[in-house]
């Protein structure tokens, strides 16, 4: 089994007397401490927010036809220039 490694960093977090006790009260559930529970908690939830922010490697052919999407002119869409050029349902006049 692989060893955990050591909690050397320390987050201090200030949370109303409401928040406290529902943490505790789902660490305990999930028989947990509550910096477990947190801990768990948060990183889920970071796994949730970054998979389309973290890096990605590409080979060089990948890279170069990658750059070239990025260099070439824009498509046109005439749908989609439509689209935009009508007013959208927030502009519009209200019905009576």
């Amino acid at each position: 089994m692989a060893r955990a490694a050591a909690r050397t960093e320390k987050l201090d977090l200030r949370l109303t007397a409401t928040a406290k006790r529902i943490l505790q009260t789902a660490a305990v559930a999930s028989s947990r401490s509550v910096s477990e529970f947190v801990i768990e908690s948060a990183l889920a939830r970071a796994a949730e927010t970054l998979p389309d922010r973290t890096r990605f490697g590409l080979d060089a052919e990948r890279w170069q036809a990658f750059q070239a999407a990025l260099d070439a002119p824009p498509k046109s869409v005439p749908a989609l220039r439509k689209l935009l050029n009508e007013p959208s349902v927030f502009e519009q006049p209200r019905a009576k």
